[in-house]
């Protein structure tokens, strides 16, 4: 087990069941509860992407893998029955911008009636003490101005996917107030309902992410294609971070209001400000460091396609985290690069991608607890 001062030894033995773990973010988060010895139960659909860093991973021999769809409310009561979770980390979504303009109530079904059924069993399972559920950057009411959102911002996200996400957050603060507030409830300690929190995370990138119509996936199928990198809209500026970033910090807020309610509540999760980049940087990024690993010349053009809307310019105020947990991110954006086409290579020359996330994993860990 690995030690670290996210407070994540905490884990040892706790029984966590993660919605979503198939997708790329729930693949690394299964990947460092089992390196915490946490007993994991997962809930999700079949893997989203082929390839799939979930199967590549190799994962789903060291968990208890269960296939269900979160609009199914019976068949996820019976997992929480069968499993008894002391902590539920909520991440199953549908999670494209452009996909949710092509199927809006696809989108809305996962989304929000997901989040609701979640919930549900949440409340009528009392061996839940911590729930966490995992939003966007892109739930707030985008101004497009210069400064970083904060939490007690007007959540009305513009596109259906964005939009969703503020009403799944919407309806998790109803959960909270009505069913779980423990000044409400006034249950003693032992007794007392899940503590909830949200967490809103910027743009997530690693070693792993298939996804269409995200940059880092289709910077990678570029340069193993040996094609030019296609970018649709350069200029547009996000908070990027590594996904161990953001999975650390849900399981360190499940971990902090498990002991302590009184931390819970919505929390940004975002990089530092020098690591807002335009997406024509992170592309030049990635290349400069596909090119010094390879030898090859990696390389991007702009064709700007006029697509749907989506936000320009996004910042997130992470001030809360910082203020309430001692929390700074551990790995910056150009790190985070290198990791990516350390794990990038590894895939395309055949190699041992369990081994490799772990080393990652361990990795990052071992530098947050040296102070960085």
């Amino acid at each position: 087990m690995v030690n670290t001062d996210f407070g994540l030894d905490f884990y040892q033995g706790k029984k966590v069941l993660v919605t979503g773990h198939t997708g790329f973010k729930g693949t690394w988060m299964c990947m460092l509860l089992t390196q915490l010895g946490a007993q994991v139960t997962g809930y999700a659909l079949t893997p989203p992407t082929e390839p799939s860093v979930f199967v590549l991973s190799g994962i789903e021999d060291k968990i208890n893998s269960v296939t269900g769809d979160i609009r199914d409310l019976a068949h996820l009561q019976q997992v929480f029955d069968e499993t008894q979770p002391e902590i539920v980390i909520h991440m199953a979504a549908q999670p494209i911008v452009r996909e949710s303009y092509r199927n809006p109530v696809y989108t809305y079904e996962v989304n929000v009636m997901g989040t609701v059924n979640v919930l549900e069993c949440v409340r009528t399972h009392p061996c839940v003490r911590s729930f966490v559920n995992v939003t966007t950057d892109k739930v707030y009411l985008n101004k497009e101005w210069a400064w970083g959102y904060r939490e007690n911002e007007e959540l009305n996200g513009y596109d259906p996917y964005s939009n969703s996400k503020s009403c799944s957050e919407l309806v998790t603060s109803s959960y909270k107030n009505s069913f779980m507030n423990p000044i409400v409830r006034k249950e003693d300690a032992e007794n007392r309902p899940a503590a909830v929190s949200t967490a809103r995370a910027g743009n997530v990138i690693g070693g792993g992410d298939f996804a269409a119509d995200r940059i880092i996936p289709d910077c990678v199928r570029a340069v193993l294609s040996g094609q030019e990198i296609i970018v649709r809209n350069p200029y547009s500026i996000r908070p990027y971070q590594h996904v161990l970033e953001p999975v650390a910090v849900y399981l360190m807020l499940a971990a902090k209001q498990y002991e302590d309610p009184v931390c819970a509540g919505p929390y940004n999760v975002g990089p530092d400000e020098t690591d807002c980049y335009t997406t024509g940087q992170i592309v030049t990024l990635f290349c400069e460091k596909w090119n010094q690993r390879t030898g090859q010349q990696a390389g991007w053009k702009n064709e700007y396609d006029g697509g749907p809307h989506e936000a320009n310019f996004l910042k997130l105020d992470c001030a809360k985290l910082k203020s309430v947990f001692g929390w700074k991110p551990v790995w910056n954006v150009e790190t985070a690069m290198e990791k990516i086409v350390e794990w990038t290579v590894a895939y395309r020359d055949g190699g041992d991608i369990t081994e490799l996330m772990n080393r990652q994993i361990r990795q990052f860990l071992q530098l947050n607890a040296s102070g960085n």
